[in-house]
């Protein structure tokens, strides 16, 4: 590098240190032969920051070793920032950085470049298109961007004529395939290049959904003669899909039979909820032992179920006597029961855990999931989340995995870096048995509405998953969160207080417990009944 182009680097170095986010995950993969970097973003006031001293560790089996400017010609260190140019494989292993109190470590797994291919595909993100929707393949990188001097865009490994960048146009099938980004960077003297890889898949237009009717296909309902009664059907359609009742017979319709209007409620892009009620009046004979169906169709196809009416059994006259008795025996058996319930409401979520492990009852071992929740939380690595994201990703873990035997699915614990994350969070959600969501006014970024929704579909649609709402700060209005939430049985909301919810025996953690599989595991015998208090970030 000339001596020229030292300052102009040195000051692209710093605009990039300042305006970067930091590496946020425990665990990190880098490609070998490419420039990787580590960083730390520290949230003490900046006087602080100026009195300490900054220390980078590599921790080898014989202990932690100081790294430094001599510590090897391809390793730079920069304040909060350790690079490597280029990463190779040696340098797999933990790292630790230090200033004053802040610590943070990683596990960084440098992988072997593939021999046969411009890219490598555990490091390839999944991204997924509707067909004649817009295709857009920004070639951007936020830590690089500035030192790369020439930018370029291969599909399947070899070079696009069409060059510009972001490359834009709309979506057809002959467009899948994968869009390598290649970043070319000079350092002292030195050729680099950096790579991005997408798996850009093209699918129909997901709008286009089946028709599914809610609840069981045959409905036996118990009616008496002379009464009125109202038949509820609801469906999941899409924007063109309809809904209505089939009740002609051969020789004409019953005239106290009355269909109802049909109500529609959108609940996510191209879904549609919708409801239509059947009122019969005066029930008759005519009435009975007939098939009132139900019936929703749109593009995808036709779905349709039935109730049936019968009749309930004729009451018999019973003598007096025998009448009071059993009425008395009535009234004390309802006080009992009534007793019992209060005491059943109040102690219901003691008295269930007490039952599953009195009886030793787990749920997980036939239904082949994986994992008892996925946690979905607020992943932007900002000081004023600091809490939560500690909450989702420690104490979660160390209560309900340590203490209580789940086994949960963290996303920066269990999901690959730079994977195929699209993919592979809806085939995770799928192997779980709950949905923990960890609410916060923050909650509903981009990052997490591809969880909410895949969630939500299993829990509506599928009927595979429940979901547990978690609010972990105050929220109040929970306008942000789709309506589709309010359409699950129960969406109930257990509330985290910190002052109230460390200890393992507190309302919050048996509720979350109760909500949880019942599961046949032993707490452990050597771990405090008091979690560590949270750190103030």
């Amino acid at each position: 590098m000339h001596c020229r182009e030292i300052p102009l680097t040195l000051w692209v170095l710093m605009f990039i240190s300042t305006s970067e986010t930091c590496t946020s995950r425990l665990h990190i993969t880098a490609v070998e032969g490419e420039p990787f970097y580590l960083k730390y973003c520290s949230s003490s006031p900046e006087h602080e920051k100026k009195k300490n001293t900054i220390k980078w560790y590599k921790n080898e089996s014989h202990g932690p070793v100081d790294l430094n400017l001599s510590s090897s010609p391809r390793i730079l260190l920069r304040d909060y920032v350790l690079e490597f140019w280029p990463a190779e494989l040696i340098d797999s292993g933990s790292y630790s950085f230090q200033m004053g109190n802040d610590t943070h470590d990683w596990k960084l797994n440098v992988i072997p470049r593939s021999k046969h291919s411009c890219f490598t595909e555990k490091l390839v993100m999944s991204k997924a298109v509707e067909v004649k929707k817009s295709l857009q393949i920004a070639c951007e990188h936020s830590y690089y961007q500035q030192l790369a001097n020439r930018t370029v865009l291969y599909k399947n490994c070899e070079k696009m004529e069409n060059n510009q960048n972001p490359f834009l146009k709309n979506a057809e099938f002959k467009d899948q395939g994968y869009y390598t980004c290649v970043f070319f960077l000079h350092h002292n003297g030195k050729l680099f290049n950096v790579t991005k890889t997408f798996n850009i898949t093209v699918v129909g237009d997901r709008s286009n959904i089946l028709p599914v009717l809610l609840g069981p296909k045959i409905n036996e309902v118990k009616v008496e003669l002379g009464k009125d009664i109202e038949l509820n059907c609801s469906a999941l359609l899409n924007e063109k899909g309809v809904i209505y009742w089939n009740t002609w017979r051969k020789n004409g319709k019953d005239p106290n039979v009355h269909e109802g209007e049909v109500t529609r409620i959108r609940i996510s892009e191209g879904k549609w909820l919708a409801f239509t009620i059947l009122r019969i009046e005066n029930i008759n004979t005519r009435n009975l032992n007939f098939l009132y169906n139900c019936t929703a169709v749109n593009e995808g196809g036709i779905d349709t179920k039935s109730f049936i009416l019968l009749r309930k059994e004729d009451v018999v006259d019973i003598p007096g006597h025998v009448f009071t008795g059993g009425m008395i025996a009535a009234v004390v058996v309802s006080v009992v029961a009534v007793c019992l319930v209060t005491v059943g409401v109040i102690y219901r979520v003691d008295l269930v855990l007490f039952y599953r492990r009195f009886m030793g009852r787990d749920e997980t071992l036939t239904d082949g999931k994986t994992y008892d929740a996925f946690v979905s939380y607020l992943k932007e690595c900002q000081p004023e989340h600091g809490e939560e994201h500690t909450f989702a990703v420690e104490t979660l873990p160390r209560v309900l995995e340590k203490h209580f035997g789940y086994k949960l699915c963290i996303f920066e614990r269990d999901v690959v870096p730079g994977g195929a994350v699209v993919d592979e969070i809806h085939s995770l959600i799928e192997k779980s048995r709950r949905l923990i969501i960890v609410l916060s006014q923050s909650y509903m970024s981009s990052e997490v509405r591809y969880e909410l929704e895949s969630g939500l579909h299993e829990a509506l649609v599928e009927r595979k998953i429940k979901i547990i709402l978690i609010e972990f700060t105050p929220v109040g209005d929970f306008g942000f969160l789709p309506q589709s939430l309010n359409l699950l049985q129960s969406h109930r909301v257990l509330k985290w207080k910190a002052d109230e919810s460390l200890s393992y025996n507190s309302r919050f953690w048996k509720n979350l417990l109760y909500l949880m599989p019942a599961k046949a595991v032993k707490p452990y015998r050597d771990e405090s009944e008091v979690l560590p208090v949270l750190l103030q970030s």
